[in-house]
């Protein structure tokens, strides 16, 4: 383990349907680093985890979204799925809470499907960005220069497209957190 990031706080916002990996990897890659790491979810309890189209497993919500405030927070990660984004996307809690970190400019690591919150956090305009390949329309919608890149770094805002661009991810993230 490192202290590179010793002190910091990172919040990972997820719920039902995140994709495994991109959770699980990006969260233990913090944690040997040094990071503090909590899972903020809208409701208490368990979040489950999807392997592609498989179910997972259950991961604990450190605390709600009623209970955490991006002033708490170094940074946030924002792991896919398909089922997770777009549960987030309409809850209103969960973009209050993106939009506070954009608005305080704090680093935003998204990956896969993640971006997809970002839209709605009013984020993408003006950036470059990547995704899983069918957010690309969305994202170019919204503003964002979308490229098929393993990893992209524009300002505050981190976006890989799928997890075997998870190593890429985790080392880009762990650097601008670590700043």
């Amino acid at each position: 383990m490192s202290d590179e990031l010793a002190g910091k706080r990172i919040a990972v916002l997820a719920t039902d349907g995140f994709e495994q990996v991109e959770l699980d990897k990006p969260v233990d890659a913090l944690r040997k680093a040094g990071a503090t790491v909590e899972i903020i979810a809208p409701d208490a309890g368990q979040i489950q985890g999807f392997e592609h189209h498989d179910k997972g497993h259950q991961v604990s919500v450190d605390r709600t979204l009623d209970d955490a405030t991006a002033g708490d927070y170094h940074g946030l990660v924002l792991p896919g799925g398909v089922i997770n984004p777009d549960a987030l996307r309409i809850e209103p809690r969960a973009i209050a809470f993106i939009e506070s970190f954009v608005s305080a400019d704090k680093t935003i690591a998204a990956i896969c499907h993640g971006p997809w919150t970002l839209i709605d956090a009013g984020a993408v305009k003006g950036r470059r960005m990547t995704s899983w390949p069918s957010l690309k329309t969305d994202l170019q919608n919204a503003g964002a220069t979308w490229v098929d890149e393993t990893v992209v770094v524009d300002g505050p805002l981190i976006t890989s497209r799928n997890p075997d661009d998870l190593p890429a991810f985790c080392d880009a993230m762990i650097a601008a957190f670590g700043k």
